[in-house]
């Protein structure tokens, strides 16, 4: 391969490259920072957000070098994952991927796929120690070492996970379409992508672009917002759903200095791998069979599903209600209101998560935190 000149990228012999931006990021993640403290602003950190009961009670399982090691800047846990596979992107210590080894079941599997070696040698340290402690009988959790940019070249196949999660990695890469296209490509049809992240205001400088810290720190790799929206309808997913959104304050000086105006946000986005968006809006009623969500549904920022409640959803949401793993949560009827028959318009919707933290007029935006179907049914076919 010594041949290969790509600076990073598939250089078409079957090799994926380097480049800087992932050297940087291999050092700062599995050298320069050897717990969460050694972080040098808070982009990287959750919000100080309720946590629910059943997500505490897996946390609590999870080892203390694991947890020491995590440097998410949320927690990502999108509902209904009873049975399904779910791959994690940028896995890191693989604080989320025992997390939801526990929301899958035994019957459900779990991929954490990372570049950084030191990582990955805490996360597969204790996959043993975790079966025991979950009571499994043979691992539902592997440890995949490769690229997010390059998931076929790490093995991983087409149309093969139900769900890819992803928490504050993607603005770790140099090549975010990439990242993007491949993970709509290892989902099977009706497959989502949940995840976690750091947008920009506006498009950011050169500067802090080639930043190393700021870019370790999750900020100078972050996207534009608008980016993000253009880039995922791209490579063939549906629109960006918002589901929640959180202001960053850096709360360091000299680093405040650099990035001058810029504002940053941690948001939570869903898109779906789905046929064609119907223009056909529908009448939906959530069942309430999901374990944790048997009183409401909060799926995005627009959307709130009360059990037994008439909603009416534009053709957007309809598709990917009906396309995806809740096609099963919901019972769908025709347009037009049934005889004494009363219908929750759904609120204003926005993909702007700087708009949707200065609409509800609060440094925080958040919904409950994911959730999963129990041991009698399974999400996920």
């Amino acid at each position: 391969m010594a041949e290969c000149k790509k600076e990073h990228g598939e250089c078409g012999k079957g090799c994926f490259v380097d480049s800087v931006i992932h050297v940087d990021v291999k050092d700062y993640y599995g050298k320069t920072l050897k717990k969460t403290s050694d972080l040098k602003s808070n982009a990287c950190l959750a919000p100080s957000q309720p946590i629910p009961a059943f997500i505490l009670k897996a946390l609590r399982k999870i080892h203390p070098e694991v947890t020491a090691k995590y440097y998410g800047c949320g927690l990502v846990v999108p509902e209904c994952l009873g049975g399904c596979r779910l791959l994690d992107l940028g896995s890191g210590s693989g604080r989320d991927c025992y997390m939801l080894s526990q929301l899958v079941g035994e019957k459900g599997h779990v991929t954490g796929i990372d570049m950084t070696e030191d990582q990955l040698e805490v996360a597969r340290k204790y996959v043993d120690h975790h079966m025991q402690e979950f009571g499994y009988g043979k691992p539902n959790v592997d440890f995949v070492q490769g690229y997010i940019e390059a998931l076929k070249e790490a093995g991983l196949k087409e149309n093969s996970f139900d769900i890819i999660i992803s928490n504050c990695v993607v603005n770790l890469s140099p090549d975010k379409r990439k990242v993007l296209s491949d993970a709509y490509h290892v989902l099977k049809d009706g497959g989502e992508l949940y995840f976690s992240d750091v947008y920009s205001s506006s498009k950011l400088s050169d500067e802090i672009k080639n930043h190393k810290v700021l870019w370790g720190e999750c900020l100078g790799g972050a996207l534009w917002w608008e980016d993000l929206v253009r880039l995922a309808q791209e490579v063939g997913f549906s629109p960006p759903r918002l589901v929640t959104a959180n202001v960053i304050t850096v709360d360091n000086m000299e680093l405040e200095a650099i990035l001058g105006d810029y504002k940053f946000v941690s948001a939570t986005y869903r898109l779906f791998k789905i046929p064609k968006i119907s223009n056909k809006g529908s009448l939906v009623i959530y069942n309430g069979n999901i374990t944790g969500f048997e009183e409401s549904l909060e799926f995005d920022a627009e959307y709130t599903f009360k059990v037994d409640e008439v909603v009416e959803v534009d053709g957007e949401v309809a598709s990917i209600l009906s396309h995806s793993r809740f096609a099963e949560e919901f019972t769908f009827q025709l347009p037009g209101v049934p005889a004494g028959c009363s219908v929750k318009k759904p609120k204003v919707g926005t993909v702007n998560p700087f708009e949707l933290v200065l609409q509800l007029g609060s440094a925080t935006v958040s919904s409950a935190t994911g959730g999963c179907c129990g041991a009698e049914s399974s999400c996920c076919k």
